[in-house]
């Protein structure tokens, strides 16, 4: 198998609000005290930047009109999954993800983010501190998290 096909591609959305905080929930599927950021798989022939945004709406409610895009990742960032998990994910197809990120600006009201949508992944979301980022996050992520954080740290 190719480099290339043993990473499922997707996209990351690092959401700030007016104060600078990053949005994150914690997944329903998760019993970990685990939080991030909102992120998903592309589909066939759809391209980042409108994954970016249907991802958005589709876990936080929150609809494309109310976010305005900053800064991307100038390159795509890849995480590997614990050998335990690479069985039970995406049917075992893949053995990480390979992401574009997007910081965004929220434009809205909390009251405008629902996570009750129709397949909802998060069971609770908040707003943090950008720096706390890592040490919500799964471990395997962490690493993916700190250089988000350094890319976009003009912005934070």
């Amino acid at each position: 198998m190719s480099e290339v096909g043993k990473y499922r591609r997707g996209v990351g959305v690092m959401l700030l609000n007016d104060a600078r905080q990053v949005w994150v929930g914690r997944r329903i599927d998760n019993t970990d005290e685990a939080w991030q950021m909102p992120q998903g798989g592309i589909d066939e022939g759809e391209q980042p930047w409108a994954t970016a945004l249907r991802e958005l709406e589709e876990e936080t409610g929150i609809p494309p009109h109310l976010v305005e895009r900053v800064a991307d990742c100038p390159e795509r960032l890849k995480y590997e999954l614990p050998e335990e998990l690479k069985p039970k994910l995406w049917g075992g197809k893949w053995q990480g993800q390979e992401q574009d990120w997007y910081l965004c600006r929220f434009l809205g009201r909390d009251s405008d983010v629902n996570i009750a949508t129709a397949h909802p992944e998060f069971c609770e979301w908040k707003w943090v501190a950008a720096q706390r980022l890592p040490d919500l996050i799964v471990p395997f992520k962490r690493d993916m998290y700190r250089r988000l954080l350094a890319e976009f740290a003009g912005h934070l």
